[in-house]
């Protein structure tokens, strides 16, 4: 089987409560749709955990307007460290999440009501498509962005995750993951300079490299629909040396923890990862179980150590109490789920 982007799965949040995050994504972003939720040991993680196994719960989160998820993780045997100092925009790592959102204006307003931490006003980014940044409770920064593509209409303010800014100390060496690996074939901008819009984020009025890569083709497979089209913002800064924003912390602690792609191929991509200098550092070999959902994972770094996984999916319930799941292991690789069958992922919604 050939290697399939299929697109952004999820973004993994590591909170010290999980579950409280998860209630306010639910009323911030619409982050509704349980997927799974699971309590359990991660046994493979050791290259990110300083070789120790990791008693945790965690739980995939979607929004039925499309894009990526969250993965809302948390550590129950320690309790997870935030930074160890004070991140900057561009300190390696993921820095901010970007959110899909059909009416940025709208959001804005009502994030201002519900009184969201907002970090500045809407305004034009380098591709002239509106945004505003803002802090969740637990200090983690999200850009609502500008996007009209929707796969089912929902009541809420956002639709799911469009990409991230992920910090680098050298775009062109990152690009050889970000472009060559995961296919965001498409530069739709490359500046140097200080932005506008960065202002009101910590360090953005720094100088900067900035990168915004897309991918040329839509993304296939069974779900392509819903995962959408997104975006890899890279961020080089150019007046300092970026820090690690895990220094002296492991993999789950707070923050952005992983970019996580649905994929089919996994042998293919294994092999290309290896090829190119970027092995796998963690491989579930046969399946992995998170409770109703199963599959195949793994993770590679990017050049400045973090991390992205590769999800292939084997099995998903579209309707957990009755028993109902979508074998995946049977259907062509690149083709669509149909669309009545994607939806009936509405009926795990999780109401407060």
């Amino acid at each position: 089987m050939k290697k399939n982007i299929v697109g952004i799965q999820q973004i993994g949040v590591g909170l010290k409560d999980a579950r409280e995050g998860w209630k306010w994504y639910r009323s911030a972003f619409g982050m509704d749709i349980k997927v799974f939720e699971d309590t359990a040991t991660a046994r493979l993680m050791h290259h990110y955990t300083n070789g120790k196994d990791c008693e945790r719960y965690a739980a995939l989160a979607m929004n039925m307007e499309g894009g990526g998820g969250f993965e809302v993780w948390q550590h129950t045997q320690i309790d997870p460290k935030p930074p160890v100092f004070d991140i900057k925009l561009g300190d390696t790592g993921i820095f901010i999440t970007k959110m899909k959102c059909r009416n940025v204006q709208r959001a804005y307003d009502q994030h201002q009501e519900m009184g969201v931490n907002i970090l500045g006003e809407p305004t034009l980014n380098p591709e002239n498509r509106l945004h505003y940044y803002l802090k969740d409770p637990y200090n983690n920064i999200f850009e609502v962005l500008e996007d009209d593509r929707c796969f089912m209409k929902q009541k809420s303010l956002t639709g799911g995750v469009a990409g991230a800014v992920v910090g680098v100390s050298d775009i062109d060496k990152a690009m050889e993951v970000y472009s060559g690996i995961l296919q965001y074939d498409e530069v739709g901008t490359d500046s140097t300079g200080t932005f506008e819009d960065f202002t009101p984020l910590p360090g953005g009025k720094e100088k900067y490299r900035r990168v915004v890569l897309s991918h040329k083709e839509p993304r296939t497979g069974p779900f392509s629909k819903l995962l959408g089209p997104t975006q890899i913002e890279l961020v080089q800064p150019l007046d300092r040396s970026p820090r690690n924003i895990f220094e002296n912390r492991i993999w789950g602690e707070l923050g952005f923890i992983h970019l996580c792609f649905d994929i089919k191929g996994m042998e293919a991509l294994q092999a290309e990862c290896e090829a190119k200098g970027f092995p796998f550092t963690v491989n579930s070999a046969n399946s992995f179980d998170m409770g109703s959902a199963a599959g195949h994972f793994s993770y590679i770094s990017d050049p400045d150590g973090t991390p992205i996984e590769f999800v292939e999916t084997h099995k998903l319930p579209i309707a957990e109490k009755l028993g109902l799941y979508i074998n995946l292991k049977k259907r062509d690789p690149q083709k669509p789920l149909p669309s009545w069958m994607v939806k009936s992922l509405a009926l795990n919604r999780v109401k407060d």
